[in-house]
């Protein structure tokens, strides 16, 4: 699959309609009757919706006589699985870069003019009305 079948894939389940009918399939397959039992809407609708899932290679219905059953596909959620990993690997690289800066930061401050523990200013920086 190719990024155009991904991004198929991802406006297919931005339909909250589309989620449900993949998140009940993934329970296991259904006629598209049984499919349509808890939506408010027509069958033809609910066909269409299913249109836009098999495009993007969400679910299949095989050929044969009345009733199918929908399944769903596994290919297209490694897909967007394979896609989703590789900027989560990204971001956590990032973030443990950005943790190690800040755990250098923060042992370089404690080591700056704090050898005794004590903070403010040096030794004999007082105040200028001091003087």
């Amino acid at each position: 699959m190719t990024t155009d079948a991904l991004s198929r894939v991802f406006a297919a389940l931005a339909d909250p309609t589309r989620r449900d009918m993949v998140a009940r399939l993934s329970e296991g397959d259904a006629t598209v009757s049984r499919l349509a039992e808890p939506y408010r809407m027509s069958l033809q609708a609910v066909y269409k919706h299913l249109r836009v899932l098999e495009e993007a290679g969400l679910v299949s219905r095989p050929r044969g006589p009345q009733p199918r059953p929908v399944r769903l596909e596994i290919e297209a959620l490694d897909l967007m699985d394979t896609w989703i990993e590789r900027h989560r690997d990204r971001v956590e690289r990032r973030y443990r870069r950005l943790d190690a800066v800040l755990a250098e930061m923060e042992t370089d401050g404690h080591e700056e003019g704090h050898e005794d523990g004590r903070r403010g200013r040096p030794e004999g920086a007082g105040h200028p009305d001091d003087a």
